[in-house]
């Protein structure tokens, strides 16, 4: 790649936490090749944007910023699709004038071309990597793929079958994210349940935890973290209670894909029937563990079939549930899924109302919590921004600082809430001796 002439690179991402991890890695391997970011595509020798294809609505976006890419880039330029929409609907893409490049890896090496056509083969993990991150919580990619195949999910043909990044690769990235000052790291993957089974020897995604809570021993007391990115509800055994009840180093927050509490409708999505009952068991034991949890869901309603009794006994669950906030989505009939020509398909108005109830009722479960960590003897505040001075606590609620958090942008502070501010929690940072 040229080092005399530099070239400027503009780069966009849509959707989900490894969209955005990849992301950053793209954008470090061209800047370590001498090539320049800038913040327009029309100053951009070669522009670029991961798109996503979770949902209909999210390609069609992926299509809009696409186009908008190809109408502001200079004739000059070289404008890019890669990810996952750039995979399954590839056509879609050229069509617009963008080059579609599926292989985000070799893309790294080669952004201006020649590109490398061959599928990555499906037992080779990405050669992606970080060095460091563009915020104050560093991301840290363990798995991609997904070998399940939900019904309404187009990721497995998009990412393909789930394949897991060896552990010292993570280990090693691990070291450097904790050199460059990034003091919680964020575990992600496509479907971080799959992650170990493909390794030899063997492991299971709390045989992660458990070497990363090691290599985290190392490091002074407090003053580094780990949180887990969402995990299915089949990872949620008795393996995982004791690993997280032997860590000192993994936030207190649970983020769980749950979907449903119905089982009819559990199966129907390809899931497991009994998800629900085995999530309900889990924060049970974990509750015990962590006196002040966060616990948020995903959660798909609106599904072909979903009566009104179904629907009921998923608000019916998590009004029961010790939940902090969901991620509530009404279901997107996405083309090339099974459930697309399911039955039963649920009218537009009534999946938008049901999605309506939902939300309320977790708002509402996450104002009760913001009171109930505002009572909390205390917190470990990541800063992530100076003026004015706010971070997000292990319970991964936001936090304003009063006064000096004490600590540089990206360290891990001790401080005592003093109240609630809206959506934020406002808190004082503790001196060594414990005073605010």
């Amino acid at each position: 790649m040229p080092h005399d002439d530099p070239k400027r690179f503009y780069l966009a991402s849509l959707g989900c936490k490894v969209n955005q991890y990849e992301s950053r890695a793209l954008a470090e391997a061209w800047e370590r090749a001498g090539f320049i970011r800038v913040d327009s595509p029309e100053r951009a020798d070669v522009a670029v944007l991961l798109t996503c294809a979770v949902t209909a609505r999210a390609e069609a976006e992926s299509r809009r910023l696409v186009r908008g890419l190809v109408r502001q880039a200079g004739p000059a330029a070289r404008v890019v699709a890669t990810g996952c929409a750039a995979v399954v609907s590839p056509e879609a893409r050229a069509a617009l004038g963008a080059t579609v490049v599926p292989d985000k890896a070799g893309l790294a090496g080669h952004p201006l071309g020649p590109d490398n056509t061959a599928p990555r083969p499906p037992d080779v993990f990405p050669d992606l990597r970080l060095s460091g991150h563009d915020r104050a919580r560093g991301l840290l990619k363990v798995q991609d793929g997904c070998s399940h195949g939900c019904t309404y999910c187009i990721v497995p043909a998009a990412r393909g079958p789930s394949v897991s990044r060896p552990l010292p690769d993570i280990l090693v990235e691990a070291g450097r994210l904790l050199r460059a000052g990034r003091r919680e790291i964020g575990l992600t993957g496509i479907n971080l349940g799959h992650f170990g089974r493909d390794l030899r020897p063997a492991l299971t995604f709390w045989d992660l935890v458990a070497a990363l809570d090691t290599l985290l021993d190392a490091e002074p007391a407090g003053s580094a973290r780990l949180r887990l990115g969402s995990l299915d509800p089949d990872m949620l055994t008795d393996d995982g209670v004791a690993a997280l009840a032997r860590s000192r180093h993994v936030c207190p927050h649970l983020h769980i894909s749950l979907q449903s509490a119905d089982p009819g409708i559990l199966a129907a999505m390809g899931r497991r029937p009994g998800d629900a009952d085995r999530l309900s068991h889990f924060v049970d034991k974990m509750s015990r563990q962590w006196p002040v949890m966060a616990l948020g869901c995903d959660i798909l309603t609106g599904f072909p079939g979903e009566s009104e009794a179904a629907f009921a006994r998923t608000a019916d669950f998590l009004a029961a549930l010790p939940l902090t906030y969901a991620h509530v989505f009404p279901y997107s009939r996405r083309p090339g899924t099974p459930a697309a020509g399911l039955p039963g398909q649920v009218p537009r108005p009534v999946q938008a109302e049901r999605a309506r109830r939902l939300r309320e009722l977790a708002e509402a479960k996450s104002r009760a919590f913001l009171q109930a960590l505002s009572r909390a003897p205390g917190l470990e505040v990541a800063v992530e921004r100076r003026e004015p001075a706010v971070g997000s606590c292990g319970q991964y609620v936001d936090c304003r600082f009063e006064g000096d958090p004490g600590v540089p942008v990206g360290a891990i502070a001790r401080a005592r809430p003093v109240g609630v501010d809206g959506a934020l929690v406002v808190v004082s940072a503790l001196t060594e001796g414990g005073a605010a």
